[in-house]
């Protein structure tokens, strides 16, 4: 059985090591299949295809697209595109304009709860200032000793009703899957799980994500606990949908999961990488 792994993050955004890193940390855990899926981001692309070629994995081209969908941030994966498609690369930027302003906010809002100096402690643990985001003023939260983890910081910080807490307007749903699409790529739900979705609301975004031609939804995740394999595995086969896997890797000892330690999808469902040529 193929180990496949097809959402993680390097330092081209909010990850902490290099593309070719990244692919010598999933290769070295066994893994065969292999996306990299920066935020809103694909530079790292070429870095991570070469690296990815030169240890015998099976590289697939991947990004991840913040979507405000019903005022709440939802996160889509495109997989298997072309990176040089120009509608794609051009939303990209446009997507990510606007992050230097409410990193900006972030830290006058956090200056104001106790922690100065929040912008430019994040900007040491950003490898590109254009994705300066959250979870780099949490890096910088937990180095100076106020939290003692990831999970303690958004406890306390950068979450809605708390300090640092800027909300940002991203792209359309529509506007996302058809980039992808455009690009000859599958449009992919990240993590259901992790958002605030009751049973109506689900089912109006997951009926919008399919007639705008998404197809797949992250099942077996590294953002997902084990009962919500089964949940999300339900959804997956209700709405007929193809079934994704990844760990959503971003560091070593700060991830939930690591590359290619997740397990298999449930057989009753079909991979998203169920017609792909990986022989």
């Amino acid at each position: 059985m193929l180990n496949v792994d097809l959402h993680c993050h390097s330092n081209i955004s909010d990850g902490a090591l290099p593309p070719a890193e990244v692919a010598a940390r999933a290769r070295s855990n066994g893994v065969d299949v292999w996306a990299l899926t920066d935020h809103d981001e694909i530079d790292g692309i070429p870095e991570a295809r070469e690296a990815a070629r030169a240890l015998g994995m099976h590289y697939i081209t991947g990004v991840e697209i913040s979507v405000t969908w019903a005022s709440q941030t939802i996160h889509i994966v495109g997989l298997q595109f072309d990176e040089r498609n120009e509608d794609l690369k051009q939303g990209l930027i446009r997507t990510r304009s606007g992050r230097e302003q409410r990193a900006r906010e972030m830290s006058e809002q956090l200056a104001q709860a106790g922690i100065p100096n929040a912008f430019e402690g994040a900007l040491k643990h950003v490898g590109n200032p254009d994705l300066i985001s959250r979870t780099h003023f949490a890096r910088y939260i937990i180095e100076i000793g106020v939290c003692k983890d990831v999970s303690e910081v958004f406890s306390k910080y950068l979450i809605e009703g708390r300090p640092g807490y800027v909300p940002h307007r991203w792209a359309t749903l529509k506007d996302a899957v058809s980039w992808i699409r455009g690009a000859g790529g599958i449009a992919v739900v990240a993590h259901p799980g992790r958002y605030d979705l009751g049973d109506i609301a689900l089912d109006a975004f997951l009926g919008e994500f399919k007639r705008y031609g998404g197809v797949g939804m992250e099942v077996v995740t590294g953002s997902h606990t084990p009962e919500e394999f089964d949940e999300y595995a339900n959804v997956a086969r209700k709405y007929g949908l193809l079934a994704s896997r990844g760990s959503d890797f971003h560091a070593p000892g700060e991830s939930h999961t690591e590359l290619g330690g997740l397990p298999p999808l449930p057989s009753s469902l079909t991979p998203v990488w169920h017609d792909w040529r990986l022989g």
